[in-house]
This record gives C-alpha cells, sequence and structure tokens, in this order.
C-alpha cells in the first residue's frame, strides 16, 4: 500500500512558509516605494537581504513577475518595470473608484484612537519629508492609507487595492522632490483626517481622490519625461 500523503508534517509545511513569507516581504517593499522603477533585483541579492536561500527568493521573483510586478531581464535578474502612460492611466480611475469608496465607507467605523493614530502617523510623514527621508516617508504613507482603508472591513475591496498599489508602488518615487515641496499630499492628509473627525464620509472620500489626482500629476509628467529621453528607432 502506498504511503498516505493526506496529512503534511511541520517539516513539509515549513518551506512553503518560508517562500510565502519572503514573497511578502518583497512584495511589501514594492507596494511602498523601497524599489524604483528600472530598478535592477537579482536572486542572490535579494536572498542575502532577506537572509534566506535562493530558492525561495527565486520563487518569489517568480511569482512576482506573473503578477507583472517585475520583468525578467535574464535568467536570475528582475526589473521593476516602468508603468506607461495608458497603465498609469488605468491604474489611477481604478484607484479613485476603489480607494474613494474605501474611505468614505471607513468614516462611519472610524474611532477617536484611529484618528489620533492617524495624525501620529502624519507627524512621522512630515518629518520625514522636511528632511527628505523619502523613503521613510513612502514606508510610512502605505500605512497611512491602508489605516484608513482597513477600516472599511471589505477584505476583497482592501486586497483589490493592494494589488494595485503593488503596480503602482515604485512610481510612487516619482512624486518626489516637488510633491513634498509643494505639500500635496500633507494637505490632502489633513483634510482625510479632519473629514475623519467630523465623520464627513464626502470629505474624507474628495480628500483621498484629491490626493490619487495630485499624485497622478506628476507621475504622469515624470513619465513623459522619461518618455522623452528615450532614443528615438532610426
Amino acid at each position: 500500500m502506498a504511503p498516505s500523503t493526506q496529512f503534511a508534517t511541520e517539516d513539509d509545511r515549513q518551506p512553503a512558509r518560508l517562500g510565502d513569507r519572503v514573497y511578502q516581504q518583497i512584495k511589501e517593499k514594492l507596494i511602498r516605494g523601497a524599489y524604483g522603477p528600472g530598478d535592477k533585483l537579482t536572486v542572490r541579492g535579494l536572498a542575502e537581504d532577506l537572509q534566506v536561500s535562493s530558492t525561495p527568493a527565486r520563487d518569489a521573483i517568480n511569482r512576482l513577475a506573473l503578477e507583472g510586478a517585475l520583468v525578467y531581464a535574464g535568467p536570475k535578474t528582475v526589473i521593476v518595470p516602468f508603468l506607461e502612460p495608458q497603465a498609469l492611466e488605468e491604474i489611477t480611475l481604478m484607484r479613485l473608484a476603489l480607494e474613494g469608496l474605501a474611505a468614505e465607507k471607513a468614516t462611519a467605523r472610524v474611532t477617536d484612537e484611529d484618528i489620533e493614530t492617524l495624525q501620529e502617523m502624519q507627524l512621522r510623514i512630515n518629518a520625514a519629508l522636511d528632511e527628505r527621508r523619502y523613503a521613510e516617508a513612502l514606508w510610512s504613507n502605505k500605512e497611512f492609507h491602508f489605516s484608513i482603508y482597513k477600516l472599511c472591513c471589505m477584505p476583497h475591496l482592501l486586497a483589490t487595492i493592494e494589488t494595485l498599489w503593488l503596480r503602482i508602488g515604485a512610481s510612487f518615487n516619482d512624486l518626489y522632490p516637488e510633491f513634498a515641496e509643494a505639500k500635496y499630499g500633507v494637505h490632502n492628509h489633513m483634510a482625510a483626517i479632519e473629514g475623519l473627525e467630523e465623520r464627513d464620509a464626502s470629505t474624507v472620500r474628495a480628500a483621498i481622490e484629491s490626493d490619487i489626482r495630485d499624485g497622478y500629476r506628476r507621475m504622469k509628467h515624470a513619465s513623459r519625461e522619461r518618455n522623452a529621453c528615450r532614443p528615438r528607432p532610426m
């Protein structure tokens, strides 16, 4: 009789858990803009960075490449892709609809403690922007937005928004320094907090939508600049 394979042992499950963990770590970095458009990543480099073997790092890269978050440039090298203008516009339109909805629905569930936490996050973002620590600002920016969105208690909506951020996260690096100097994001975030304090769903939604639109204008401009600098085919 063949041995039963119905139940996996702890040792059998461990590699899958490690692979999932590595995938989530790289995915989170992409979402938060830790990698910029055009950055090259290697299996060896990621494995060393995350202190794992090459197998889970390779598996994570393969999964993210299938999702369009990374593009292969060689057998063991991937590139964080630049978003083409059409893709950037499409993702932005989806973000406006979905993140606006999440923010609107979150307003009815927000607590004073949630608002205090958001205010503390914004203070950290402000300090990072003032000191031109843009990587830290981007890291906290994701925390700010998703702290609002998760209050809507709509897990499928939240998962879809996260997928959009996975595709656009690297492009958030194009926001700076202009976005920081003009304080676009700061003004929009403060408007969202004020709307939450007043439990005004339409104000919160408008603030989040304004934040997305302002960011889109800057990212679109950066995309056009890059395309203008590309060598044209003979």
